[in-house]
């Protein structure tokens, strides 16, 4: 089978516009506090960034989950079974995937739901590559909203979302369970969904990785700025503002903020804001689990862990779920 090309790849494209971006962010400039949504952090240059992280030595996510899938794969292709619709939620560059699909019994598809376009394509690319005879179906589009799948030529078996790199952590528990829940549907009565969970554990090990010494997190931080003053008109001076990454263990999470350096204000589409000296707009949260939180949570989805794999220092999990 001849690999894809960006001009041959065929996305089902349902990416929020311009509009949703306006609209979201003059929300969350207008609330108090301030607050501006993660999902607009990958753009190109965002993704270019968010890979840059990952592979800080700070950074311990990526690496430990790799290392994980690699060691579980076995038993997680055995408990999923053969013919498997492969679904994964903000597929990134693929890394993870490729080590599932590799492991799997003859998977059907897969459908990759990235917001990012460049992500996608350069994702989908690489793996038809390689997995020629699983047929690619990617969705260009938010995962947090309803996504409509599309049908494989090849009946699959079960659907199995995939939903690695602890990105459910970026969600409210509300928004998790809200997701979790859209999850259930997708799978329908008999898919799974495998899911990586960062788990809790050295306070200063967390923060760490959200503060790297090479200010990569930060200029990732930043960029969500850029890219309002490129597609909104927005003035933000990215020199007056400031990335901080916190960890707060009553709430079992890092806050992410982006602090303003000085009294000023910014303009979006010709509405004014104002920003106190230190005043600080909250980016993204990253929760990390413990074993009875994640159960409670899925719970509250109507899903129930049927399978979990930790790396060898419990730093980082994989949960196998299925409807309750």
């Amino acid at each position: 089978m001849t690999a894809a090309s960006p001009e041959t790849v065929e996305l089902t494209g349902l990416q929020p516009s311009r509009d949703d971006l306006l609209g979201d962010v003059l929300k969350g400039l207008a609330a108090s506090p301030k607050r501006l949504p993660s999902k607009y952090f990958y753009d190109r240059r965002g993704s270019e960034l968010f890979e840059e992280i990952t592979r800080q030595p700070e950074y311990y996510l990526t690496r430990v989950e790799l290392a994980l899938i690699g060691q579980c794969a076995a038993q997680v292709a055995a408990a999923v079974g053969p013919r498997a619709h492969v679904v994964e939620y903000g597929s990134g560059s693929g890394r993870k995937t490729r080590l599932l699909l590799d492991a799997l019994e003859d998977p059907v598809a897969y459908t990759p739901v990235e917001i990012s376009r460049s992500a996608l394509v350069g994702s989908v690319q690489r793996l038809d590559q390689e997995f020629g005879p699983v047929q690619m179906l990617p969705v260009l589009g938010d995962f947090t909203q309803r996504i409509p799948l599309p049908e494989p030529e090849r009946q699959a078996r079960r659907v199995l979302v995939f939903f690695p790199g602890s990105t459910l952590g970026n969600l409210t528990d509300a928004e998790s369970v809200r997701l979790l829940s859209a999850m259930r549907e997708t799978m329908g009565a008999e898919g799974a969904a495998l899911i990586g969970i960062d788990l809790q554990k050295s306070p200063a090990l967390i923060e760490a990785a959200y503060n790297d010494a090479a200010g990569v997190t930060a200029a990732f931080t930043l960029n969500l700025l850029a890219r309002l003053n490129r597609e909104l008109g927005a003035d933000f001076d990215l020199d007056a503002f400031r990335h901080r990454a916190v960890y707060v263990p009553e709430a079992g999470r890092i806050e992410t903020f982006i602090d303003s350096q000085r009294a000023q204000n910014v303009t979006v589409q010709g509405r004014a804001f104002g920003f106190a000296a230190g005043e600080a707009m909250q980016v993204e949260y990253s929760h990390k689990y413990t074993d009875e939180g994640f159960a409670a949570l899925a719970a509250r989805a109507g899903l129930r862990v049927v399978h979990g794999w930790n790396d060898p220092r419990d730093w980082f999990g994989l949960r196998l779920l299925q409807p309750a």
